[in-house]
């Protein structure tokens, strides 16, 4: 039985954590292209993204069988990395998020800015967005009577134009990750932000670039 010296195993332990390191950002990298970058659409994202998955998985038993000594690290990286994944977008699919903040209300010394009812664009939404400029002269949004179908790494954005779709979604201000996909929930807007050009609210689905929902403000 031959002696393994304690370089050579230092270089085969680099060699397997460096093989896992490369399945998890090349199938991430492989995500993030095929569901955000080559379509806007919801469903053909989802069908790349899976598409995706299936090569990648080729690609490792590829691997697995002509390296024996990365068999292991390179499974196991796919795999949790796909486990970790499929958890993520399948939480933020099936599961709401609900919040039940506090908000500023218009009144005498809140003066109403703009106000729009949301509509659904890519999934189902509902609700009321206000813009409002309190007495203290800092100006909001509120979402109230909110809901929109949960999704991954959901954003709110105040978009120039109409954003009757993703292709009108170009100019736009990230006023943040949406607090719960249900719910009262409030937004500082910048000072400088002219809501004259910024007239829609948008739910943005920024790991699949959709554009869930939009309320234009009038």
């Amino acid at each position: 039985m031959t002696a393994v010296s304690p370089r050579t195993a230092r270089l085969s332990g680099v060699a397997k954590l460096a093989a896992a390191m490369s399945v998890v950002v090349i199938v991430l990298a492989g995500i993030w292209v095929s569901g955000g970058l080559i379509t806007n659409d919801f469903g053909l994202s989802m069908a790349l993204t899976a598409l995706w998955m299936a090569l990648a998985a080729v690609g490792v038993a590829i691997v697995a069988w002509r390296r024996p000594d990365l068999r292991l690290p390179v499974i196991g990286a796919y795999l949790l990395t796909a486990l970790v994944v499929g958890a993520y977008l399948g939480r933020s699919m099936f599961i709401d998020d609900e919040v039940n903040e506090r908000v500023v209300t218009v009144t005498p010394k809140n003066v109403l800015l703009a106000r729009g009812s949301f509509e659904s664009v890519a999934h189902s939404a509902a609700g009321t967005a206000t813009a409002i400029r309190t007495g203290a002269g800092a100006r909001v949004l509120t979402l109230t009577n909110f809901k929109v179908d949960n999704g991954p790494d959901l954003r709110v954005y105040l978009v120039a134009g109409p954003a009757r779709d993703e292709s009108e979604v170009d100019e736009f201000e990230d006023l943040g990750a949406l607090k719960g996909n249900k719910g009262n929930q409030q937004y500082e807007l910048p000072r400088v932000l002219d809501l004259d050009r910024y007239t829609t609210v948008v739910i943005w689905c920024r790991a699949f670039s959709v554009n869930f929902a939009r309320a234009p403000l009038r």
